[in-house]
């Protein structure tokens, strides 16, 4: 008897820690806002102010200029002033630690992981000679290399960074307007992938499902679309100034299938239609929750309701308690 009610408590005990741990949380988008050095948090669906996720300076955050989620599920975000990579729970806010800080990097305009793990930075000068992509150890933060050397291919303010499906590494050159690629393994220069237009100058972009890569066209106001194979230029997919579009620097496709884009200059986050760039809506307003030069856009997924796993906990002890009336009758007959 005294063993059964054990069972009992140990199983209202596990379940209530197991719904603790699983404290379930609604996706959101998540925003930094550069000029009052915080990230915001805005409702994935209707661009409604939710709070703000990490409020202005917080933890030494100066000038985040650009976030995503780690391997590890973080939120990695750059503070381009202090020459660090701070890591926070893009889900509460609360601050890991400062992952990176590295004071040869100039201005760290990007980031991105590749296949082994480790952790890219792009360091940005007015120098030509002094552009390049730095490497970090992926769990450590600890510096390996410059893993695009210093100048590189002609590299010149690379805004963006991203790996594409062949596992390369795709670089924007906001300078030139062009898109400049790298082996993935070795870091070696291959080749000019993308030469842009005349006017033309990219910023951050996308490798979109679709096949398709994505690029904010700053000079423009608009987004450019290429073939992400071939590097063929398709079209002006967000025509110049749609919807009021003003400097954008990202653009990101979100759970809806639709593009986001972050208008610098009118202080708000435009949505367009993901099949034919049509200007939907303003999908934040301008300084709504007080959006102040919006630089990055990442999408969090739910944490998933603890009900299946605890519906599956209680049957299992349930189950067991079960087993042991059953003994219990048998052997008193």
């Amino acid at each position: 008897m005294k063993f059964l009610n054990f069972y009992k408590l140990s199983f209202w005990v596990v379940a209530l820690a197991l719904l603790g741990w699983m404290t379930p949380s609604k996706a959101a988008m998540l925003v930094t806002s550069v000029r009052n050095d915080s990230i915001l948090r805005y409702d994935d669906k209707t661009g409604e102010f939710i709070d703000i996720l990490i409020p202005e300076g917080a933890n030494g955050l100066d000038g985040p200029s650009g976030m995503k989620i780690g391997p590890d599920g973080l939120l990695y975000v750059i503070s381009i002033r202090n020459d660090s990579i701070l890591r926070y729970n893009p889900q509460t806010g609360k601050f890991i630690d400062t992952f990176v800080k590295d004071n040869t990097l100039k201005f760290v305009e990007d980031l991105s992981f590749g296949s082994d793990g480790n952790l890219y930075l792009s360091s940005l000068s007015t120098e030509q000679s002094e552009n390049k992509i730095a490497r970090y150890d992926g769990k450590t933060g600890a510096f390996i290399d410059n893993f695009v050397a210093p100048g590189s291919g002609g590299i010149f303010g690379p805004v963006g960074i991203d790996f594409g499906e062949d596992g390369n590494l795709y670089v924007g050159n906001v300078f030139d307007g062009e898109i400049l690629r790298y082996d993935g393994k070795t870091g070696a220069f291959i080749d000019t992938f993308i030469t842009g237009n005349e006017g033309d100058r990219f910023a951050d972009f996308t490798f979109a499902t679709d096949g398709n890569l994505y690029i904010a066209n700053p000079e423009i106001d608009g987004v450019s679309r290429y073939d992400s194979t071939t590097g063929e230029f398709i079209d002006y997919f967000v025509k110049s100034g749609s919807g009021g579009l003003d400097r954008p620097v990202e653009a990101v496709f979100g759970f809806d299938n639709n593009l986001y884009v972050n208008s610098f200059e009118t202080d708000s986050i435009l949505r367009y239609d993901g099949n034919t760039g049509d200007f939907l809506n303003a999908f934040v307003l301008a300084n709504e929750g007080g959006l102040d030069g919006p630089t990055s856009i990442v999408f969090v997924k739910d944490i998933p309701e603890p009900s299946n796993a605890i519906a599956i906990l209680a049957f299992v002890f349930i189950f067991g308690v079960s087993k042991l009336r059953i003994k219990k009758t048998s052997k008193c007959n």
